[in-house]
């Protein structure tokens, strides 16, 4: 489904990764860990088609991805919500841009919004909500487009302990009716083992993938509470004590 090959970027002759190539298939999710600034979103940036790597290259179901598509969709930090727009206007920004009639695109909008527990928040603006309910406002946004693929930025990142684990779970109760493989940068050990299928562990700068975790109770709802878990963390906290 994905495959990213060789992977390497440099800023101002600093080269930030180097080598990086993974693939992800079309039921997989694969949580990315690495220290800060070693190059998490740049790699996202790359795998979106925001940014060209200098080395290597991404490919989508085979086809070389070279330039932002409508295929992928990506959830940044900071929510990405535009202020002047209405929740419904902001959630269907993307089908404006592709050109979908007004009335559809809103429909479709607010459908995606009930989705995601945002039902009655139509003619809100962004502003009036709490940082949770922003996210799951940029949630909507890239849902309703039908990605093939989806990439977040350390979504939850800047919210309370509760808001975050809710939306975890959002996140994974979407994907368990769309199935939408998905790739998640995060600083969180824990956030990577409850959403991710697969777990990729970066060096610091140049950023080189330095192991791969399955995670067979991915998908578990209580997945926190069980021994797997506690064993995978464990394995984690090991593997990046010894490498950053």
């Amino acid at each position: 489904m994905l495959t990213a090959d060789n992977l390497g970027k440099a800023h101002g002759g600093d080269r930030i990764l180097d080598g990086v190539s993974f693939t992800l298939s079309s039921d997989e999710t694969l949580a990315v860990v690495g220290p800060s600034g070693c190059g998490k979103t740049s790699l996202l940036y790359m795998l979106s088609g925001l940014s060209r790597p200098d080395t290597g290259a991404v490919f989508l179901d085979g086809s070389p991805v070279q330039g932002p598509t409508p295929d992928i969709s990506i959830i940044l930090q900071d929510y990405g919500l535009l202020p002047w727009r209405t929740v419904v206007d902001n959630v269907a920004l993307g089908l404006k841009v592709q050109g979908v009639p007004r009335a559809e695109r809103l429909e479709r909008a607010r459908l995606q919004l009930v989705e995601l527990g945002m039902a009655g928040h139509d003619q809100d603006y962004p502003a009036t909500l709490s940082g949770g309910e922003q996210q799951r406002v940029a949630i909507a946004r890239a849902f309703v487009s039908r990605p093939r693929l989806m990439l977040l930025d350390e979504p939850f990142s800047s919210l309370d302990a509760l808001t975050r684990e809710r939306l975890q779970h959002t996140l994974l109760d979407v994907w368990k009716r769309r199935r939408v493989p998905f790739v998640l940068v995060t600083h969180s050990l824990e956030e990577a083992v409850v959403l991710g299928r697969r777990i990729m562990v970066l060096s610091d700068r140049p950023a080189r993938p330095v192991a791969m975790f399955d995670n067979p109770g991915f998908g578990d709802e209580s997945i926190r509470d069980t021994e797997a878990c506690f064993r995978l963390l464990k394995e984690l906290r090991h593997t990046v004590e010894d490498v950053w």
